[in-house]
């Protein structure tokens, strides 16, 4: 069933798009398809950029792109790009339009929507979703930051098919008609700020998910979540919530009891959920929610919420070599998420943290590092202050420097029955391309301890 929301029109072109990475091309790609005129501008050469030179499109590689400005009339904004890059804001100085990449894909579309955003947690959820819409019978694509460009939707994408999509901060602050008809806020705490500056601007991008939502549509979050509690909630969609020990009329989706349920009963016990840790309860919360409201079924909500086995980079059982567990949580890309790493297992963890720096201090870790890490290991640009913020909790902290003497650092210290687990609570970019490159290389590297 398609979307009955109504989309506005897409600017008169001509289009020049800024970033050429993942989303930029599939941008660029789709506006091509329409017959657009299409230029193209990134501040270095991305191997994909190629391609679109054969299309027609006109690039700008390793520039600015200001000169092109003047015969554009819209510029489509990767999510990578920041909103005080010369380009972008000499585009808004000149009255041109400025749309983000997930605001042109979800134009494009005429699909029912399901989007999901949130500091944590958002790419298990988004594929969780896809899972269960799979597992009811029910036409599924899943787009967005999770790794397909929502553009790349647009040319032929099946219109029975609802659209499960993750946003990013940095997509939603580019959105301005952007509404889902099913929009989900996982949780929030600091990060990016480097990015956005402020907590503040931080939170706005995400509340962005709900703004433009219409009564007919769904609006879902945690109930237990300290900020949005005291969050003014944008937006006109229906407003559903889920928690720990809800009171029926405060919780659609509510867990007590050791079970999940709604309003019509158990919908699964927690022990029959494959996925460990406070975090993917609410995450399982989370997706029964969002696919009720977008008309799973009760039984194929209950079946795929027992199915999913988990994402890649997320929680990863790598191996056991010589009784000692390998896990993979590079997409653990800040504190929050490298803490609810940490409490899913007991003691004798060695933990790697570091990586680039991203404007957040490490001491909320302490805690966990406390009460359930034997060491830690620290690496990239961010461990020396690690070492500096992580001191209290009185473990040892070893200096490794980088990943692949960090596990062989690790590997000679735990012991059988410990585990050396992967959760940087930093990004990557000091020594990889992405979360999901240094995932890769921590696998290589713990195959080679065989």
């Amino acid at each position: 069933m398609a979307s009955e929301i109504p989309r506005p029109p897409l600017p008169e072109g001509p289009f020049l798009v800024v970033g050429l990475a993942r989303s930029g091309i599939a941008a660029a790609e789709a506006l091509v398809a329409r017959g657009e005129r299409v230029y193209g501008t990134d501040r270095g050469s991305p191997p994909g950029a190629g391609r679109l030179a054969d299309l027609g499109v006109e690039l700008d590689l390793n520039g600015d792109g200001l000169h092109l400005l003047d015969g554009v009339n819209c510029l489509i904004k990767s999510p990578g790009v920041p909103q005080d890059a010369p380009v972008v804001a000499a585009a808004r100085e000149r009255g041109k339009v400025v749309l983000g990449e997930l605001e042109l894909g979800w134009r494009l579309s005429a699909n029912r929507f399901v989007a999901v955003t949130g500091t944590n947690g958002k790419t298990t959820v988004t594929e969780w979703l896809g899972h269960v819409f799979a597992e009811a019978g029910m036409p599924v694509a899943v787009a967005g930051n999770v790794g397909t460009p929502l553009a790349s939707l647009a040319a032929g994408s099946d219109l029975e098919a609802t659209v499960v999509c993750e946003c990013s901060s940095f997509q939603l602050e580019d959105s301005e008609a952007f509404a889902p008809e099913v929009a989900v806020l996982l949780n929030f705490s600091p990060d990016h700020l480097d990015r956005h500056g402020t907590l503040g601007a931080y939170l706005d991008a995400k509340l962005r998910i709900f703004a433009s939502q219409p009564p007919a549509a769904t609006a879902i979050w945690d109930a237990d979540e300290p900020v949005l509690a005291g969050a003014e909630v944008p937006g006109s969609a229906r407003r559903v919530r889920y928690g720990v020990d809800c009171a029926a009329g405060d919780c659609a989706i509510r867990f007590a009891d050791g079970a999940i349920s709604d309003g019509e009963g158990v919908l699964i016990e927690r022990q029959d959920l494959a996925l460990a840790g406070e975090h993917n309860l609410r995450n399982a919360m989370a997706v029964a929610a969002a696919a009720l409201a977008a008309g799973v079924p009760r039984d194929g909500v209950a079946r795929g919420l027992a199915s999913f086995a988990g994402v890649a980079h997320r929680l990863e059982p790598v191996a056991e070599i010589g009784g000692v567990t390998y896990v993979n949580d590079s997409k653990a890309t800040n504190v929050a998420a490298a803490r609810a790493a940490l409490v899913s297992f007991g003691e004798g963890v060695h933990a790697i943290f570091g990586g680039s720096l991203k404007g957040e201090r490490f001491g909320d870790l302490v805690p966990a590092v406390t009460d359930h890490c034997s060491a830690c290991y620290l690496i990239g640009e961010a461990a020396e202050q690690l070492a500096e913020d992580l001191a209290p909790a009185g473990v040892p902290l070893h200096r490794s420097g980088d990943l692949a003497t960090a596990v062989a650092d690790a590997a000679a210290a735990a012991s059988p029955g410990e585990t050396v687990l992967l959760a940087p609570a930093c990004a990557s970019f000091d020594a990889f391309a992405d979360y999901e490159e240094r995932g890769r290389r921590f696998r290589e590297i713990v195959e080679g301890l065989r």
